[in-house]
C-alpha cells in the first residue's frame, strides 16, 4: 500500500511540473504575441519543409566528388578514403588513364549512404581534394535502401 502511493505521489510531483512548465512558457509566447518584449525568448517554431534551415557551412552533409577541367573526376584512386572509413562503405574500382600524368581514374566509385556515419575522415584523408561533404543537402530519406547507394554519375552530377 506504501509502494502505491509513493507512485501515486510521483505522478502527481511530475503532473505539476509538467503544468507549471506549460503555465510559464505560454505566459512568456502571449506576451510575445502581444508585442512585449522579454528577457526570456520564447519556444521557436520553424515552417521546415517551407523555410529550410540555413546549414553552417562546416556542417558535413552529402558527398559529392569533385571534377577537373577536362570532366573527369579528380580522383586518382589512391584509396585512402576506403581506408580510413569506419563504415567501410566506399568501394572504388581503378582503371588506367591514357594521360601518364594521372595515371589511374576510378571507373567505379560507389558510397553506400546506408552505411556512412558521416563522419568525414574521408574528406580529410583525400590528398587530392576530390571529394567533398559540402552540399548542403541534409534530406537523405529514400523509400528504399538502394537510392542511397551513391555511384559515379550521381556524385559527380
Amino acid at each position: 500500500m506504501i509502494k502505491q502511493f509513493g507512485y501515486f505521489l510521483e505522478i502527481v510531483k511530475g503532473s505539476l511540473i509538467t503544468t507549471r512548465h506549460f503555465v510559464v512558457n505560454m505566459f512568456f509566447h502571449i506576451l510575445n504575441l502581444v508585442g512585449i518584449k522579454t528577457k526570456r525568448k520564447g519556444a521557436v517554431t520553424r515552417q521546415y519543409p517551407e523555410a529550410p534551415i540555413e546549414v553552417a557551412r562546416r556542417h558535413r552533409s552529402l558527398h559529392r566528388l569533385m571534377l577537373r577541367e577536362d570532366g573527369k573526376p579528380r580522383c586518382v584512386v589512391c584509396m585512402l578514403c576506403a581506408t580510413v572509413c569506419p563504415s567501410e562503405c566506399i568501394f572504388i574500382e581503378a582503371t588506367e588513364d591514357p594521360d601518364p600524368e594521372i595515371q589511374k581514374y576510378p571507373s567505379n566509385f560507389i558510397i553506400d549512404l546506408n552505411r556512412c556515419c558521416f563522419c568525414g575522415f574521408c574528406v580529410e584523408a583525400c590528398p587530392e581534394d576530390a571529394i567533398r561533404m559540402d552540399t548542403g543537402e541534409v534530406e537523405l530519406a529514400r523509400y528504399s535502401r538502394g537510392d542511397l547507394v551513391y555511384d559515379l554519375e550521381k556524385l559527380t552530377g
